[in-house]
């Protein structure tokens, strides 16, 4: 019985945790639709996501100046407006946005349609596995 106990707990050791518990066990599954509410505090655009651990995030280096775009139709959008995101065209998106490049632990993505570029923080990682080469995005007022 002592080698069988020995020998299983060897077995388990040698075969990988994803072998074990299926496909993608081991990682943090993600969501397909994602949603922030960006508000502004003391003239910055930041957000809270209390799921992810994230804390007043800052957006700075042109996507402050993005968010002031996509706001601008939105009523009292500086106490908080939504934003739905996602790496996949969704039904009622408005905005794509292109990925660019890696920079300071952050990636750049362009608003082709604007000319626009701006800088998202690494807490990206916190919504989607890699930077996606596309985000589509749909913004609106918050619900009552």
């Amino acid at each position: 019985m002592r080698y069988f106990a020995i020998f299983t707990l060897t077995i388990l050791l040698l075969i990988p945790a994803e072998g074990v518990l299926g496909q993608g066990a081991a990682k943090q599954k993600m969501n397909a639709l994602s949603v922030i509410f960006p508000y502004r505090l003391e003239g910055v655009w930041v957000f809270d996501d209390a799921t992810k651990g994230v804390v007043r995030e800052p957006f700075i280096s042109g996507a402050d100046k993005i968010l002031d775009v996509l706001a601008e139709h939105i009523p009292n959008a500086a106490d908080g407006f939504k934003i739905i995101f996602s790496a996949k065209p969704f039904p009622g998106y408005t905005t794509r946005f292109v990925w660019t490049r890696a920079e300071y632990g952050g990636n750049w993505y362009r608003w082709p349609e604007q000319q626009m570029e701006g800088w998202l923080c690494p807490a990206l990682l916190k919504y989607f596995e890699s930077p996606p080469k596309e985000i589509f995005v749909q913004v609106s007022a918050k619900s009552p």
